[in-house]
């Protein structure tokens, strides 16, 4: 699976999808920090790459559908969380990939849930 990794994920994280076999590139790597959210959608969507963030506003799934992308993933997390509990929470949404598509869908990843949803068009 192509991934781009939203500014607030490092290296470490980039590293746990590279060892899960994923192609996976960041937004410092691009040079887009800093870029809105409407041209990192864009971008994304152009790129084929799904989007993984811990950016709220991606939950907007009427102002960035994820019909069309190649899914968008929101990391929902406590405030200030720890680099373990993030990892353990990339993890989680790595392990549950295997058995679930992302591409056209929207997924949030919270502690000991994921919630997936998905457009009825062209269903």
């Amino acid at each position: 699976m192509k991934f781009k990794l939203d500014e607030n994920f490092g290296t470490r994280t980039q590293n746990i999808f590279l060892a899960a076999g994923h192609d996976v590139q960041t937004v410092r790597q691009q040079l887009l920090h800093g870029t809105s959210d409407q041209n990192l959608y864009q971008v994304c969507k152009a790129e084929k790459r799904c989007l993984v963030t811990l950016d709220l506003d991606f939950s907007n799934v009427l102002r960035f559908p994820p019909e069309d992308t190649g899914g968008i993933v929101v990391i929902r997390t406590p405030k200030n969380p720890s680099l373990p509990l993030l990892q353990n929470l990339i993890k989680q949404f790595l392990q549950a990939l295997e058995e679930n598509p992302i591409e056209n869908r929207f997924w949030i990843v919270e502690i000991d849930r994921i919630r997936i949803h998905h457009s009825n068009l062209g269903e």
